[in-house]
């Protein structure tokens, strides 16, 4: 088997997308996304996977939401690949991507608050986001009792 690498997510990984994320909802680390979520969002992932085996260690999403705001989202690394850095690799990608496109604030909404303290992001009101940010909340099981905590990255 090859090397671990860290690219853009394509059209086959959709569905290894879709388990991993899956998993990390039953264990309640994360919310789920539906096929149509993955395939309509496709160009926003990021994955981690090993050079000649089949399927990914990881993956992350940058969800432009306003004009200066983007959104982490399904950071998910499968259970044997935790504690190595491809989670943090991820984020990375993504907030180096959010730079690029000259956005500079960058939320999630998760469960890891640690973590992505570790990383740089500040906890932070619910309260502070825009309305649009609330727009997915409408469908998710927990609304309007949100336990995920807000956090924000300002570069």
């Amino acid at each position: 088997m090859g090397k671990n690498i860290l690219r853009k997510a394509r059209m086959g990984d959709v569905k290894w997308i879709h388990a991993l994320l899956m998993e990390c909802s039953k264990q309640e680390l994360l919310l789920p996304r539906s096929y149509s979520d993955l395939y309509g969002h496709l160009r926003d992932y990021y994955v981690v996977c090993q050079e000649g085996a089949e399927g990914i260690l990881g993956c992350c999403a940058l969800s432009i939401v306003w004009d200066n705001l983007a959104e982490i989202r399904s950071l998910a690394v499968v259970t044997r690949a935790r504690g190595t850095g491809w989670g943090s690799k991820l984020v990375e990608s993504c907030l180096s991507e959010a730079v690029t496109l000259g956005i500079y604030k960058v939320f999630t909404l998760t469960y890891q608050a640690v973590f992505f303290q570790k990383l740089g992001f500040e906890e932070i009101g619910k309260d502070v986001l825009p309305q649009k940010v609330w727009a997915d909340c409408l469908r998710c099981p927990k609304f309007p009792d949100c336990d995920e905590t807000a956090m924000l990255m300002e570069m």
